[in-house]
């Protein structure tokens, strides 16, 4: 997809007006522990977001990608030795923003190593598909690198809404 910032953030502008920081119209964020059992806080997190949201059709979307981005998060951005991790492990961080026609949710994790898709060839793998899954459920998704006080990378995937009415 790219190696700088810019350029693993332009599929989030293909075709689309510009995504404007201060036109978002709702966001939600939450931090999640360095355990598995976050993948189903972020779904319950996401779930009652969207409720309020009204993300209508692509509810259903959304939650499934949740769930990737956040394993993909948990299993290889995390310290090896995370069973024995606390509260000083770096933090697993999902943020949603909704936008009038777009909704973008984003996972902050510790690791600078680029998401790499697994052979999505092998669908009787038991494991290796996530980001095939959020590829084929999202309209885009990316990657950037965190700078400054925050320290890891985000990965993204958008979605398209529908306007109301």
């Amino acid at each position: 997809m790219g190696t700088n910032g810019s350029t693993m953030l332009k599929p989030l502008r293909q075709g689309l007006p510009p995504l404007d920081p201060a036109a978002v119209s709702d966001a939600a964020s939450c931090a999640l522990p360095a355990r598995y059992e976050a993948v189903r806080e972020a779904r319950h997190f996401t779930r009652r977001t969207l409720d309020r949201w009204d993300a209508g059709d692509r509810f259903d979307d959304i939650c499934l990608v949740v769930s990737e981005l956040v394993t993909n998060a948990l299993r290889h951005a995390l310290p090896a030795d995370q069973g024995r991790c606390d509260d000083r492990c770096p933090p697993v961080r999902l943020h949603l923003m909704r936008w009038t026609e777009r909704l973008v949710c984003a996972v902050r994790d510790p690791s600078h190593e680029t998401p790499v898709p697994g052979d999505s060839d092998d669908f009787s793998a038991e494991s290796g598909r996530g980001l095939f899954l959020v590829d084929s459920f999202a309209d885009s998704w990316g990657w950037h690198p965190l700078a400054g006080a925050l320290d890891g990378k985000v990965v993204w995937a958008l979605f398209r809404l529908k306007q109301a009415g």
